[in-house]
């Protein structure tokens, strides 16, 4: 990663309302916390990445484990998340004039645009990979999403 492109995420972040981000690849790991004073960057071993993926499966165990969340988890367990494939800024529409790319109760098919994510001052735009219904818009348009945040809920039966 070039000084420039670590630059300008830094600017992101600090735009984007994100406390914290952390990046690993098998050739750098990059860590950059909001109000922080130290932003650093190091090699980093491919032993850390298995390492990470292990305490974030780990982390909704518990959730699943709460009686509470259990009768929801039931509940959308037939639905179909579409998720973010990166981190940015969720928008519904394409331009604040326009109508919403899909709302509840929309039925989308496999490759449909169903919203765009900017990133680093790019429009991405995110498309559905399965064809259904629209049960639920999971985000609020204009707000800061993380990677693999889920977006929006899919009846693939609808």
């Amino acid at each position: 990663m070039k000084a420039k492109e670590i630059q300008d995420l830094i600017d992101f972040i600090s735009n984007s309302g994100l406390a914290e981000v952390k990046i690993e690849t098998e050739e750098f790991k990059l860590s950059i916390k909001k109000n922080s004073e130290t932003h650093f960057v190091t090699a980093a071993p491919a032993a850390p990445a298995p390492t990470l993926a292990p305490a974030t499966a780990a982390a909704p165990a518990p959730a699943s484990s709460a009686p509470a969340a259990a009768p929801a988890k039931d509940d959308t367990s037939k639905y179909i998340e579409i998720k973010s494939p990166m981190i940015g800024t969720f928008y519904r529409t394409p331009n604040p004039d326009a109508d919403s790319f899909v709302n509840v109760g929309d039925s989308v098919k496999a490759g449909q645009t169903v919203c765009i994510i900017e990133a680093m001052k790019l429009f991405n735009e995110i498309e559905s990979e399965v064809s259904g219904k629209i049960v639920k818009v999971l985000v609020d348009n204009a707000t800061p999403v993380e990677y693999d945040q889920p977006l929006f809920l899919v009846d693939p039966a609808g």
